[in-house]
């Protein structure tokens, strides 16, 4: 018997009810379902819309059925269509009618924009959790790793020398903005829609705020049209994912060209990485390579439910149930990219020597010498185009800048002098660099310095 079953004569067609069902990935809305209800009958009770006798059933019923839950003995079934009907079937059977007054004051479509917001709220603190432990991770190696220099990169060529940990604070940054706008996300999911009913409120005296403060929303929502009409929070959530997932995406992918025997830059620990079914030589980056791949499927998420609320008028329609999967399996697939990555990236060690040696390759020094004629007197454009003289006579002798004898360096230009040597080391040169976000060893020190204070 469908709950809703009154004003119909025919039963549902059994493909229908296949089809229609959300039972199948909403159930794992239950524990919010039943914390919203009792919050609800509280409210229902102090408004004297319910007798506290029949609060106190209604509360008891519930808190059994959550047991029932996660006990693994509760049975659902696709017939009762969601969650929150299941739920109130069972509530029903087992209290009796009082049961059917839980539903007073409320409908299905502000009870599962309650139940999402509730649901997101905790995903949105459990991820912002495993960021940290990603930023943790990030410092602790740029910490170990600071004097390790290596060549920094633009267009994928070598382009400037820079320190590992100067790297690795790139991508902690990145993360700190990941977090601040998860922070910004859940500002707007933390508004309470119940009490917007189906989409014209209720006749109901209810009191909104009791439920707000019962719930620990910051507020509640101002239009019952927009109230349930309302996905703005998941599309939200679903775009700082697909950020983070990018960032994480292209980490992912210098460490994949990193482990190659043509770079040879990093190790990734045995633990997390696989072999080759035919090539017994094989070690295969197979995390950063699935992290890298699964970024798609959230950026889907997010281009799935743009499109299912496009064209939808107001206020709810049936669409909407298609704003759950998406946001569970982004939701799942987040969460466990950033927890493996943290504990990948813990046991990855630097290849120091051919760091350095590369980074000392490719004149990645050069902008430094055409800054030391600078510093001589000659305009920036023409400096350029000596140091690029230069450069093109090292390639052609095979020489790095470092190689070249005081009267080659005159024969470029008159103001090359004895200290040229000294300005192009590339230690001194990355270390020159200090202003504020640059790559010298105390400016990183600092910026490590800086984070750790303010995690604390």
């Amino acid at each position: 018997m469908k709950l809703w079953g009154g004003r119909f004569e025919a039963e549902t067609d059994q493909l229908v009810e296949e089809y229609t069902s959300s039972i199948g990935f909403d159930q794992r809305l239950y524990k919010y379902d039943i914390q919203g209800s009792i919050a609800h009958v509280k409210m229902l009770a102090e408004c004297g819309i319910l007798t506290y006798e029949e609060r106190d059933q209604i509360i008891a019923g519930l808190e059994e059925i959550l047991e029932e839950i996660e006990a693994g003995d509760f049975e659902f079934e696709i017939g009762l269509e969601d969650i929150h009907m299941n739920i109130e079937q069972r509530l029903i059977d087992k209290i009796g009618s009082v049961g059917g007054k839980l539903h007073t004051a409320r409908s299905r479509n502000d009870q599962v924009a309650l139940d999402m917001r509730l649901y997101l709220r905790d995903q949105i603190e459990a991820i912002q959790a495993l960021i940290e432990k990603l930023q943790q991770v990030l410092l602790e190696l740029a910490e170990e790793n600071i004097d390790i220099i290596m060549p920094g990169y633009t267009h994928l060529q070598r382009a400037q020398p820079v320190r590992v940990a100067h790297h690795l604070l790139a991508y902690y940054y990145k993360l700190k903005r990941d977090y601040d706008r998860l922070e910004d996300v859940y500002k707007r999911t933390n508004v309470l829609p119940l009490g917007a009913g189906a989409l014209a409120g209720t006749t109901f005296d209810i009191d909104r705020q009791f439920v707000a403060d019962e719930l620990g929303f910051d507020g509640v929502s101002q239009n019952s049209l927009d109230t349930v009409s309302d996905r703005d929070f998941v599309i939200e959530f679903l775009a700082a994912s697909s950020t983070l997932m990018m960032h994480l995406s292209r980490f992912s992918e210098e460490l994949v060209l990193w482990t190659s025997q043509e770079f040879d830059f990093v190790d990734i620990d045995d633990a997390f990485c696989t072999g080759s079914s035919i090539m017994p030589q094989k070690k295969n980056p197979d995390v950063p390579e699935l992290i890298r791949g699964k970024t798609g499927r959230i950026y889907g998420h997010l281009m799935q439910l743009l499109t299912v609320m496009k064209g939808l008028p107001l206020a709810y329609n049936k669409d909407m149930q298609e704003d759950k999967e998406g946001l569970f399996d982004t939701v799942d697939t987040l969460k466990g990219a950033l927890e493996l990555f943290a504990r990948m990236l813990a046991k990855t060690s630097f290849n120091q020597i051919k760091l350095e040696a590369t980074a000392e390759d490719g004149f990645t020094n050069a902008t430094e010498v055409a800054d030391y004629l600078v510093e001589q007197g000659l305009p920036f454009r023409e400096a350029h185009e000596v140091v690029g003289k230069t450069v093109l006579y090292c390639i052609n002798e095979d020489k790095k800048l470092s190689e070249l004898e005081l009267e080659e360096w005159q024969n470029f230009s008159d103001r090359f002098s004895d200290d040229i040597y000294q300005k192009i080391d590339i230690e001194t040169a990355v270390d020159a660099r200090d202003s504020v976000g640059g790559p010298a060893k105390e400016e990183i020190k600092r910026a490590i310095t800086a984070e750790k204070k303010e995690c604390q």
